[in-house]
């Protein structure tokens, strides 16, 4: 793709299109898009990698922050706020875990980069398959040991989070529920909770290196993609009871499984 095609790609409507039909994609699991537009930015959109993904975590951070006061009225702060000592357990790892994951997307080779990216996207997609009809039940373990099991998760959620620039709520929901038993609605605001001072973290790290300007050199893209993200997630949560469960995540799954093979092959 020359710069002039490149340009035209990244118009106004290209943009928010391509955000809403990303966002859309996310609302129609509760989950804000972000593993399905880091593709779009490298394949599409042509960004390089580590900028694609810098790009994605503030999108991601955008639609989180308007995500959290959307769901207050099925799940109250109140309630969320009262389960301070789960998100602190999570966040005991997370917040470490995006340090150190953002620390290495910045390190690695741009060719490197792409093979890890590709790999957790299939990862993604499994836990798509294989955990996003998690049931709430007794959470298997209690007292220490679900406080180190809850640090250690957070903390290989904290490391895909930065690596891949996503909120990791397809990671942290199936953890609330099947580690602390959470109810999947609160496990829905309760990742939320734990993906913002996340995410503010590994952004803290990536302004260490000079990768971060990405964000003042493309505020404009990244506005218009974030706007067209935040509807497409609003419409695929309407259509949610249209799409029967037993399409639409194997569906997804192979989106993410055939995006990780075009970024495999591209790196």
């Amino acid at each position: 793709m020359n710069a002039g095609d490149r340009a035209a790609a990244r118009s106004n409507p290209a943009v928010f299109a391509g955000g809403a039909v990303i966002g859309a994609l996310g609302g129609l699991i509760g989950l804000g898009g972000a593993e399905f537009r880091l593709p779009l930015l490298i394949g599409a959109f042509r960004f390089a990698v580590l900028e694609a993904v810098i790009l994605n975590k503030a999108m991601s951070l955008v639609v989180v922050a308007a995500a959290l006061p959307f769901r207050a009225g099925t799940v109250p702060f109140g309630v969320v706020a009262a389960q301070w000592p789960v998100i602190l357990n999570l966040l005991a790892g997370s917040l470490l875990g995006a340090w150190l994951g953002a620390g290495w997307a910045t390190r690695l080779r741009s060719e490197t980069l792409h093979r890890v990216i590709a790999v957790l996207l299939v990862a993604i997609a499994a836990v798509l398959l294989l955990g996003h009809d998690a049931a709430a039940g007794q959470p298997p373990f209690a007292g220490t040991t679900q406080a180190v099991a809850g640090v250690a998760a957070g903390l290989a959620i904290g490391v895909v989070a930065s690596l891949l620039g996503v909120a990791g709520g397809e990671l942290l929901i199936p953890t609330l529920v099947l580690l602390f038993g959470a109810d999947i609605k609160l496990a829905g605001s309760l990742s939320l909770a734990v993906s913002l001072p996340t995410m503010l973290t590994g952004f803290a790290r990536y302004s260490r290196d000079r990768s971060f300007v990405v964000l003042g050199r493309n505020r404009h893209f990244l506005l218009v993609m974030a706007g067209g993200s935040m509807l497409g997630a609003f419409i695929g949560g309407q259509l949610l009871g249209l799409v029967p469960g037993d399409v639409l995540l194997p569906a997804l799954a192979a989106i993410l499984l055939a995006s990780a093979w075009k970024i495999w092959r591209h790196g």
